[in-house]
């Protein structure tokens, strides 16, 4: 076992057999009856975990750290809430929160590739982005673009990045600047669209990312959810072709970075043909 975790089992312990922990623990729902020394000899914590389903872990949680907030204001002076009140909050937390995560949602499409590009719905945005990877010079280049439903050009940008060890994290990190890009432009009803098929299933996905580049991945989906609307779709290298070219021409200007406002970039104009 990790050290946080002892450390957190620990102050946990200290916790459980205060006396307005002894008055919180016996009135949750489910009611929690493990003493202190139970929880030391055989790391309840982990183990009853275990047994418990998902939704009495979640709300075990949340109690518990209701209960911390408590013990933190009853040692710097603070009054001591009646315990059920605290855990009527606690199950009213735990559903407002699930209702967050519902409308946080990201509406998703098939992965299933077009071989053009396709206009987005009226009022909202289409951005593709790419990247390119130049090996001889320990760089990356980005290229976004974003155009409204009648393929007029609304904002473009060529950008530098730093040096990667894959094509994912290439395109992982040329996603996140590009979102940046647009949300800096005013853009909040945005299709955010990718060539790499593994970056577009990651960023989707509603499940915790574990890889090395999960950060990357959490970044993108924060980003995503800050605006107004927004979907992910997959395409294939000809409909991202534009995105393409403006991230090959990055190598020109890797010392700055190149925007258009409602403008063609000339990098792609053949491409946007």
């Amino acid at each position: 076992m990790s050290l946080r975790w002892l450390a957190l089992f620990y102050d946990f312990g200290e916790a459980w057999e205060a006396d307005w922990g002894r008055r919180v623990w016996p009135t949750c729902i489910p009611p929690w009856t493990c003493s202190v020394e139970g929880l030391y000899a055989s790391l309840w914590g982990i183990d009853s975990s275990l047994r418990l389903t998902r939704e009495e872990l979640e709300l075990f949680w949340v109690q518990a750290w209701f209960a911390w907030n408590q013990r933190n204001c009853v040692l710097f002076g603070g009054t001591l809430m009646d315990p059920r009140i605290l855990n009527r909050r606690a199950e009213e937390f735990l559903t407002d929160y699930k209702a967050a995560q519902v409308q946080l949602t990201v509406t998703q499409v098939e992965q299933h590739g077009s071989a053009t590009w396709q206009p987005p719905p009226s009022s909202v945005y289409k951005l593709n982005f790419d990247a390119a990877i130049f090996a001889e010079l320990d760089r990356t280049g980005v290229g976004a673009i974003i155009r409204n439903e009648h393929g007029q050009v609304m904002a473009a940008m060529i950008a530098s990045g730093p040096k990667v060890s894959s094509s994912e994290e290439a395109e992982l990190l040329a996603c996140r600047r590009s979102m940046e890009f647009a949300m800096d432009a005013g853009f909040t009803k945005l299709i955010i669209e990718g060539d790499n098929v593994n970056v577009m299933q990651a960023i989707s996905s509603s499940r915790i990312n574990c890889s090395i580049l999960g950060y990357v991945v959490d970044d993108i989906r924060h980003l995503i959810h800050c605006l107004e609307w927004a979907r992910t779709s997959f395409t294939r290298r000809g409909g991202n072709k534009v995105a393409h070219a403006l991230a090959q021409h990055a190598r020109n200007s890797l010392d700055n970075d190149v925007y258009w406002m409602e403008d063609s970039p000339p990098p792609a104009v053949e491409a946007l043909i």
